[in-house]
């Protein structure tokens, strides 16, 4: 816990930390451990890549994503294969390693890290498109980063360049099919069928998102993008018991990464590092001005993106655990120099993160690239499924910046068969009023049927962002009076919701004409 405090203070990713102690316990280091096992460093690393996607597309919110998905797809295909030519040039005719060694450098250099770019930007707010690209390139480009490292790493000649592009293009179709298959069909289970105990959804969670992976690399394609698409439709589908789902997700990701990371910090052998420090710096500098910056500046020439946000994208590719568990395949394949390989990554990674991580925040205010302070928050809203009563308790916190702030309950026009039962404002729970006026802190408990679930939340989260006008304004759901929609102060019936309630212990709660009050701030008109 003190590294993760340390890391978040400095600006530097807990990579560096976490691999400082494994070489403090390896070699050369204060308790001198020998650890020289490649293929079970691999194995391991593999497993915490999977629960690091799985974590990272859990994360990833599609309404960011969907957007810049094409630039994002591009940056990660095209923008590889440019950084990948160039640093493996820069390798060859610079450092002087033969061409199979220099494209094995150039594809496990050209993944970025998803825990090393965030773990940095989390202090410097950034607008959607950007943090949207950046996460899913992270996510995306580790799948044909992996699949060159293989074919470069492969015993015999390395195939013609189109066949090679023909089978990355295979394989990622067959992942993506397979990933969005397992996640929408994990989602749709999980939604409609009540698990015994809340504690198990976020194990079925991650058991789906690594099933994904399994699927996808029985059937020969990524696996890699499958757990991180699977992760991410599993991500945005308003499954029950989420924040505790999102929380077990971040635990075990920060897990894998400190398992690995220590991992590794024990594989190397630091006094091998001297002789390979010049080269790695070379290559990375190539890297790093020229590599990056040409990838994300070609590949994204087709979309209208301002040249500073290009500016920063190219600056934030950090590299983090992924090249350096891929610079253990070709030392588990019997690449000749794979040792040297592994070293001038090792040193790469570690120089250029430390240039790059804490220099990013400086690189985003002097580029006056910051998110808008005044959006919204988006609502949380947590459901959990009662089958035998088919409703769903929906709890929403409402942030600091949300702009239901200052919206009466009866405001909220929720569908007939949904209502606002309970209010916890401040420590004190209290039976809302329709003129009940809701504030920033409030946590609400509101009560909808089965049909008119997600049209609930749709609505709760449109107010959040657009006010008590939602809708007439363009933003959200529209709410002008439409059937079935609940008027102000109350105005239309909701007897499901109310027999609901009453089943749970919230009789009357929200219904038309009930002005008791049981808290402070119940049964009156407060100003905002």
């Amino acid at each position: 816990m003190a590294a993760v405090r340390i890391s978040s203070r400095s600006g530097l990713p807990s990579l560096l930390l976490y691999l400082g102690i494994g070489i403090a316990l390896g070699q050369d280091g204060i308790f001198d451990v020998k650890f020289d096992n490649a293929e079970l460093t691999q194995v391991i690393g593999y497993a915490a890549l999977v629960v690091i996607l799985a974590e990272g597309g859990l994360g990833a919110k599609w309404k960011e994503v969907k957007p810049v998905l094409p630039a994002a797809a591009v940056v990660s295909t095209v923008g590889v294969g440019i950084s990948v030519g160039i640093t493996a040039s820069a390798a060859h005719y610079l450092v002087g390693l033969d061409w199979r060694q220099a494209l094995i450098i150039g594809a496990v250099v050209s993944s970025t890290d998803a825990a090393a770019v965030f773990s940095v930007l989390r202090r410097v707010p950034l607008p959607p498109r950007i943090t949207g690209v950046l996460e899913a390139e992270s996510g995306f480009n580790d799948a044909p980063v992996v699949i060159l490292v293989v074919a470069f790493s492969a015993a015999g000649p390395v195939e013609h360049w189109y066949v090679l592009v023909a089978e990355i293009a295979l394989e990622l179709a067959i992942g993506a099919a397979i990933g969005i298959a397992v996640g929408w069909l994990g989602s749709l289970g999980l939604r409609h069928v009540a698990l015994p105990a809340s504690g198990l959804y976020p194990i079925a969670v991650m058991a789906i998102a690594v099933s994904a992976y399994a699927a996808g690399a029985m059937a020969h394609g990524s696996g890699f993008l499958a757990v991180y698409l699977a992760a991410m439709i599993l991500g945005n589908s308003k499954l029950p018991h989420w924040p505790a789902t999102r929380g077990f997700a971040d635990g075990l990701g920060w897990l894998a990464q400190i398992g690995m990371f220590v991992l590794l910090g024990l594989l190397v052998t630091p006094h091998d590092l001297v002789d390979d420090f010049w080269p790695a710096i070379v290559v990375g500098l190539v890297l790093t001005m020229v590599a990056r910056p040409l990838s994300v500046f070609l590949s994204l020439a087709p979309f209208r993106m301002p040249a500073r946000e290009k500016v920063l994208m190219s600056w934030a590719g950090l590299r983090g655990a992924v090249p350096i568990i891929l610079a253990t395949i070709p030392m588990v394949s019997g690449v000749q120099g794979s040792t040297r390989i592994f070293n001038i990554v090792f040193v790469l990674v570690i120089v250029y993160t430390l240039i790059q991580g804490p220099t990013l925040p400086w690189v985003a205010n002097k580029l006056n690239i910051a998110d808008d302070p005044a959006e919204a928050d988006d609502l949380g809203i947590e459901s959990a499924p009662l089958e035998r009563l088919r409703g769903h308790l929906l709890s929403v916190d409402i942030p600091a910046k949300s702009k239901m702030h200052g919206v009466e309950v009866g405001e909220l026009r929720l569908p007939a068969g949904a209502a606002v039962t309970l209010v916890v404002r401040e420590g004190t729970s209290f039976v809302p009023s329709p003129a009940t006026v809701l504030r920033r802190g409030d946590e609400l408990l509101v009560v909808a049927t089965d049909p008119v679930r997600d049209r609930a939340e749709e609505r709760l989260r449109a107010v959040g962002e657009g006010g008590k006008l939602a809708g007439w304004l363009g933003t959200g759901s529209p709410v002008a009076n439409a059937p079935g929609m609940v008027g102000p102060h109350g105005g239309s019936a909701i007897p499901q919701a109310m027999k609901l309630a009453k089943k749970l212990g919230g009789a009357g709660a929200g219904a038309p004409g009930n002005g008791s009050s049981s808290g402070s701030g119940s049964g009156t008109k407060t100003s905002p």
